[in-house]
């Protein structure tokens, strides 16, 4: 894309330079090295012998890009409103997406093949399976910027990236539920202080599930028609998984099964880790002037983000949360950056070593928590189970309880 003369203006930071470029147009094609992971494993495994290479996937996500963001820095880089319409239709920026899907799945069935017909043993089956699963997690998140876009086609391939891990509901549970009820106690995306990922995690699984069958029943209630029917895009979501795995067992044996299990949790996990620190503690609040009316609006304070490279690159910019939720159908390249919404001390993938040890999660986000509410952690979305205990420990500054 030519380089634009702007203002600068809006949500672009100061000390931005007056010509603007997409300094991380070659960069984004990094995003297509996570879907080639299995094929790096299975071909250095069949050069070297080592076992160890199918681990390839959880090495990059939790140790090589981690330190690739500490090293790599920031990019608050934001696009003038002048170039927002250019950008989103510049096509090179989508076909990245699109290519994401066919070399996610020439992996996942080479993949395995090799775990069903291949000598290797347990451990190494093992390992494979966990590096498709986080192929299948980022998949995820390609289904998650094709989902939210106005072409049909673009949603039935977020179907599609969706298919391998058995998590299709995530395409209406996201659009229709979460995007609404965001950074309230009601959205069972939206984690609570208080609350570490091993207890959101059968929370926001269940409750996403429920929740977009409830979403996709209403919508056929209000049709005066019963919802098990091929237009419930919960249920033809589903049945593209059932396709693929009764495919995958046809061909490869029962044997598989273990297998495609331990890659479908393993994917919509890391997807769910995602969730679990995007809007950790955001709590929008009632408006009325007894405080029981409507939610406020989604502000671009009530989503956590991080300028981090390799994980925005990696990620397609879902790391500039607070955008996306003001503008659900903008393109990953267009994101910007604010100056008023509350940062992550890490990438997203550095963050999820966090999360996995509760400890040093609490002792990390919490303080950040109670800081963005101006040290009143009353007014974040806490734990009903952990309130008195997390108000004992963080209590209600004397100006807030004045003011009140």
């Amino acid at each position: 894309m030519a380089t634009v003369a702007a203002n600068v203006s809006g949500t672009v930071p100061a000390g931005s330079t007056q010509r603007w470029k997409d300094k991380k147009r070659y960069l984004w094609l990094m995003g297509l090295v996570m879907p080639s992971l299995a094929f790096v494993a299975m071909g250095a495994y069949a050069a070297t012998g080592q076992g160890v290479w199918f681990w390839i996937g959880p090495v990059v996500i939790l140790v090589l890009v981690p330190a690739v963001d500490l090293l790599a820095g920031l990019d608050r880089s934001n696009p003038p409103d002048d170039v927002i319409e250019a950008l989103e239709n510049d096509r090179y920026y989508r076909w990245i997406t699109f290519l994401y899907l066919p070399i996610q799945y020439a992996g996942f069935v080479a993949a395995l093949w090799l775990i069903t017909q291949g000598d290797l043993s347990v451990v190494d089956k093992v390992g494979l399976a966990i590096t498709v699963g986080t192929i299948g997690g980022i998949g995820i998140n390609t289904a998650h910027e094709l989902g939210h876009k106005k072409e049909s086609h673009e949603r039935w391939l977020s179907k599609i990236a969706l298919a391998q891990s058995f998590y299709g509901h995530f395409y209406i549970e996201h659009n229709r539920g979460h995007h609404v009820r965001v950074a309230t106690p009601e959205d069972p995306a939206s984690a609570r202080v208080g609350e570490n990922f091993y207890q959101f995690w059968p929370r926001t699984v269940w409750g996403s599930l429920t929740s977009a069958w409830n979403l996709e029943k209403k919508r056929y209630a209000r049709r005066g028609q019963h919802p098990f029917r091929l237009g419930n895009d919960v249920l033809n979501a589903w049945l593209m998984s059932a396709v693929l795995w009764a495919g995958m067992v046809a061909w490869l044996g029962v044997g598989v099964l273990p297998y495609l299990l331990i890659q479908a949790v393993v994917g919509f996990s890391l997807l769910e880790v995602v969730n679990y620190m995007e809007h950790y503690g955001m709590l929008r609040q009632r408006t009325g002037p007894d405080g029981t009316g409507r939610y406020e609006r989604v502000m671009p304070s009530h989503s956590w983000n991080s300028n981090n490279i390799a994980t925005n690159v990696l990620l397609y910019h879902l790391q500039r949360h607070s955008d996306h939720h003001a503008n659900p159908t903008r393109r990953y390249q267009t994101l910007r950056d604010y100056e008023e919404s509350p940062v992550l001390p890490t990438g997203y993938a550095g963050m999820i070593l966090l999360a996995i040890v509760p400890a040093i999660w609490r002792r990390i986000m919490d303080p950040r928590v109670a800081a963005h509410f101006g040290g009143d952690m009353s007014q974040a979305n806490i734990s009903p189970r952990k309130r008195a205990k997390v108000l004992a420990q963080y209590p209600v500054p004397a100006a807030s309880e004045e003011a009140a």
